[in-house]
């Protein structure tokens, strides 16, 4: 067992403390099986991270949550990659590695122990989303397998219609666009649109339990010309067809309104079986931030429920995307 950090709580107290929320979430663990088995690889690590992280954030040093900086001491991990571990972007290559970090913690149970590493080794499985990894942008690489594995999302786009609602002609010719400025190659296009549809079917068409979505579009971005008027119109039958489902709610944000609109796309995913809800926003350089803090959870929820008033009525939907064809 380690040196109780300066400042920390005596090591009785510290160990008792850690092993017995660890116990307790091996157990629930072992009990929801049959739903865990449901996750994919990044579900897993999702799972895995979360609870590593509450293990380390229960441990004081002086006064104050173990940092990652104090916790990576005396292991080969990195700070950068136990954090990538807790949020679930990253599991153990070396089972080892996960042995002496749940030593530090204090955690000296070897069932707990072993549920860790049967987690953790269910979180290394090739999942769907391995093949694309070679071509993915890295922006991407956060969070792409992610919304597969959740019960709701709600979304907001005000630029283009959203990745899970597009057709595979709309998404060729947003990447054509972007291929001279982002200097991509045309197998690069060729691979993430194949994801793009994929990460559509898995969760708009997920057997025998499929994602609950509820997006919201900006009226300019859906009036944004992607690809010459017959993508577009099969763009606005798409989004037609998709409306219609039982588990699809999709509102329109008009420009002519005068409520509230958010500056950027977000998303904000309940991920259910006791993981904690997310939201992703883009931010101005490209790149995606997303977060589990309930703090921001709830700021970016605010902004979407009060963006749902803004909006059209989801019935008015079909009507809307057949006027839009019209216009063309």
């Amino acid at each position: 067992m380690h040196e109780p950090a300066q400042g920390a709580a005596s090591p009785e107290h510290k160990v008792q403390h850690c092993a017995q929320g660890t116990l307790r979430s091996a157990h629930g663990h072992k009990e929801g099986a049959q739903v865990a088995a449901k996750r994919g690889a990044t579900g897993r690590r999702l799972e895995l991270g979360l609870q590593l992280r509450g293990i380390r954030e229960n441990i004081l040093v002086n006064g104050k949550p173990m940092t990652r900086k104090v916790a990576v001491q005396g292991t080969k991990l990195s700070e950068a990659a136990l954090q990538r571990i807790e949020t679930g972007g990253l599991n153990f290559r070396k089972v080892g590695d996960l042995r002496k970090l749940l030593a530090k913690y204090g955690v000296d149970d070897e069932e707990t122990i072993d549920s860790f590493v049967e987690m953790n080794r269910d979180a290394t499985s090739q999942d769907w989303v391995t093949r694309y990894r070679g071509q993915m942008l890295p922006t991407m690489q956060g969070f792409v397998g992610i919304e597969a594995e959740a019960q709701e999302i709600r979304i907001y786009h005000p630029q283009v219609v959203h990745g899970l609602l597009q057709t595979e002609a709309y998404a060729q010719a947003i990447f054509e666009i972007e291929k001279p400025i982002e200097e991509t190659t045309s197998e690069f296009n060729r691979v993430n649109v194949a994801l793009r549809m994929e990460r559509k079917q898995r969760v708009l068409a997920r057997d025998p339990d499929p994602v609950k979505l509820w997006a919201i579009l900006g009226e300019a971005g859906l009036r944004y010309a992607i690809g010459g008027p017959d993508v577009m119109r099969e763009q606005y039958e798409e989004i037609t067809r998709l409306s219609e489902l039982d588990h699809v709610k999709i509102q329109v944000l008009p420009i002519s309104g005068r409520g509230y609109r958010a500056s950027s796309d977000l998303a904000i995913l309940d991920l259910g079986d006791g993981l904690p809800p997310m939201v992703q926003v883009d931010n101005a350089w490209g790149a995606v931030s997303t977060s589990d803090k309930p703090k921001e959870v709830a700021r970016f929820t605010r902004r979407f429920n009060q963006m749902i008033a803004s909006a059209l009525p989801s019935e008015e939907t079909p009507e809307f995307m057949q006027r839009l064809a019209r216009e063309l």
